[in-house]
């Protein structure tokens, strides 16, 4: 599966979504704090523009963000999530190792 599962601690939020210029859309969806205090964020890219299509799909995850600061994490995956180069290099990352990567 191409992706990073949800973690069993808390359902996702999604803050932050835009259209990408060929039709599909970016995501940057958070996560509650952990016990730990780590706040996570990671950014999904759906590339379907046909809502049907999407069906039983989870679009998949390209980048991750950890740390203990909501505002810092959003903040590095604000950077990629409104660039396209930046999400196009992110989704061909995760694609050639089945990962994302930050």
């Amino acid at each position: 599966m191409n992706g990073y599962p949800a973690s069993p601690r808390s359902p996702r939020r999604t803050l932050y979504r835009r259209n990408l210029p060929g039709g599909g859309f970016v995501n940057i969806e958070t996560e509650s704090a952990t016990p730990e205090q780590m706040h996570r964020a990671v950014i999904t890219v759906e590339r379907r523009s046909d809502p049907s299509r999407r069906d039983g799909h989870h679009p998949p995850v390209v980048a991750v963000s950890e740390g203990p600061s909501a505002q810092g994490v959003f903040r590095q995956m604000l950077e990629i999530a409104a660039d396209n180069i930046a999400i196009a290099r992110a989704l061909l990352r995760s694609q050639a190792d089945g990962r994302p990567r930050f």
